[in-house]
């Protein structure tokens, strides 16, 4: 179970690694286009959560965060020692939830640096650690998936 928290250091470390390049090497603002019209790395900061939501909420997020994090570890402890893709998707729920708190306790507010228009929705500015706890999520509704599949399939049998 331990090798999974290695994966959260794993995020935390490349989320805050990236997001120290953008503040020393960026202009507050400035946009680099990596693919014209499509992807460009953006520097920007912000003070609340995803679309810009709670702005200026910080004792709320530090708090949240605070039992998310408690939350995550006693649950990969007590129940998904056997669930390989459960554990790994927690592992980057928790990476994540960490990399933007760091964030917020020292920066007070979230670097954000991957800037992207789809379709010509500018969507919204992210880090790496939103990266990972979306595709966290994403990987709790597949194992979930997965897990109810199985249930039905021995119950049927």
């Amino acid at each position: 179970m331990r090798i999974y928290y290695l994966i959260a250091v794993f995020v935390i470390l490349i989320d805050q690694w990236t997001k120290w390049l953008v503040i020393k090497k960026m202009e507050l603002y400035e946009k680099i286009p990596i693919i014209e019209n499509f992807f460009y790395l953006t520097s920007h900061r912000n003070k609340g959560a995803a679309w810009g939501i709670l702005q200026d909420q910080m004792v709320f997020f530090y708090i949240i965060t605070v039992i998310v994090v408690i939350g995550i570890v006693y649950y990969m402890e007590k129940h998904i020692k056997d669930q390989k893709l459960m554990a790994i998707a927690f592992s980057l729920i928790l990476g994540g939830a960490l990399g933007n708190f760091i964030d917020r306790l020292f920066r007070k507010e979230v670097v954000d640096f991957l800037d992207f228009i789809i379709f010509s929705y500018d969507y919204p500015i992210f880090n790496v650690a939103d990266m990972a706890l979306v595709i966290g999520v994403g990987l709790v509704l597949i194992a979930t998936f997965i897990e109810e599949r199985k249930l039905r399939i021995e119950n049927n049998e």
